[in-house]
């Protein structure tokens, strides 16, 4: 049982699909490209500017444009980054409920802390989270444990004691590495080529309500 939730930001605490996808809009509009359609685009949000970029130009890091239109899509990104995003549906009573029970949570995002942040604090969330870690914070972001085990030093929390609650592979994989009991969003994008059944997760959820049955409130009770 655990005694702490941590969170990933995009897809899994936060809907900012919207947001992403229109940023990608406008670079597309800049640059005479037709718009890739949002249903096509969503499943790439967690993979932040590098599945934005792979959807609508078909380009990997490694191609010669591919630095200075990241550069370009993050800037409109960052002009607009909390229009439509919000939470997850069912996610703010979650937090309600964690809150009466004393059960700290935080975030630990691949977005650099120059988005997370305003984002997180656009949303009203900077004040309640115990911990607050972008891709950024670390030396190595995930699939590298490095921002989780920032995170327990930053809140005071035992990595035995956390659950890792995310939508992307790298999620796991870093939560794992972290000695941390894992949970794959499935509400969330899952944009990767593995199937969620092949992700080695140690819970798979549906809605974020599903995460108060794997808590341990015994501490809490009154």
């Amino acid at each position: 049982m655990a005694k702490a939730l941590l969170f990933d930001l995009d897809g899994t605490l936060v809907d900012t699909a919207p947001d992403l996808a229109a940023a990608l809009h406008r670079l597309q509009a800049e640059l005479g490209q037709p718009l890739t359609p949002f249903e096509q685009l969503r499943p790439l949000v967690s993979q932040g500017a590098r599945g934005m970029l792979r959807g609508g130009f078909g380009l990997s890091p490694d191609a010669p444009d591919y630095a200075p239109l990241a550069q370009r899509f993050l800037a409109h990104y960052a002009q607009a980054l909390c229009v439509h995003s919000v939470l997850f549906p069912g996610m703010e009573p979650l937090l309600r409920t964690l809150e009466s029970r004393g059960i700290p949570w935080g975030i630990v995002t691949n977005k650099v802390e120059r988005l997370a942040r305003p984002l997180i604090d656009a949303l009203g969330l900077t004040a309640r989270a115990a911990c607050i870690v972008g891709g950024d914070t670390a030396s190595r972001a995930k699939p590298h444990p490095d921002p989780l085990l920032h995170a327990c030093a930053q809140a005071g929390l035992q990595p035995a004691h956390c659950l890792y609650v995310g939508d992307d592979i790298r999620d796991i994989q870093a939560g794992r590495a972290a000695g941390m009991g894992t949970v794959a969003a499935a509400y969330g994008y899952l944009g990767c080529d593995d199937p969620l059944a092949h992700w080695n997760a140690d819970h798979t959820i549906h809605h974020p309500s599903e995460l108060l049955a794997l808590i341990d409130t015994d501490n809490h009770k009154t």
